[in-house]
């Protein structure tokens, strides 16, 4: 999986990162910050809406019914808060969208990686001595980032062009 998405064109950005300095322009700065953020908030919002859809199934119960879960934690509400997006402007401009781990339980980290993969496997509640297998459908991360990635990298590209107009 790949863990966090990142739209940089470092020479062009670092070009420009460098003119905004000189140029003083704390406004235009303010201005290219918001409008990459702005450009990354629909893959963000669709990475949250694909993982809370989410289809897992279970390999199938044996003839024993299953109880109530021991955790308390609802999985893909825990993992869509836990996406964010950072914009930097200064010497490695670009931005990223990832999963904070600091924002998951601590059980929890692995798991949009495994889910991913199309395969979570567990402890049957929290027994160690019995696992199981449950099965996502598409890799949830891959496949939106590659939806968005062509229009990402055209609007961070029209940013780049107008705030180069801005700059001459």
């Amino acid at each position: 999986m790949t863990r966090d998405v990142r739209i940089l064109n470092t020479g062009s950005l670092l070009e420009l990162s460098r003119r905004l300095r000189a140029a003083g322009g704390e406004n235009i700065r303010q201005s290219l910050h918001r409008r990459i953020r702005r450009a990354a908030e629909p893959l963000r919002d669709d990475l949250k809406d694909s993982i809370r859809g989410l289809d897992i199934r279970s390999q199938g119960r044996s003839t024993r019914p299953g109880g109530p879960s021991p955790n308390t934690r609802p999985l893909r509400a825990t993992i869509a808060d836990a996406i964010r997006i950072s914009v930097r402007t200064g010497s490695s401009p670009g931005a990223t969208v990832w999963i904070d781990k600091g924002r998951m339980p601590p059980d929890m980290k692995n798991i949009p990686a495994q889910l991913n993969s199309g395969r979570l496997r567990h402890p049957v509640f929290g027994n160690r001595r019995r696992w199981v297998n449950q099965y996502a459908s598409p890799p949830w991360w891959d496949d939106v980032v590659r939806r968005h990635r062509p229009r990402i990298e055209r609007e961070v590209e029209r940013v780049l062009d107008d705030v180069r107009r801005r700059l001459d």
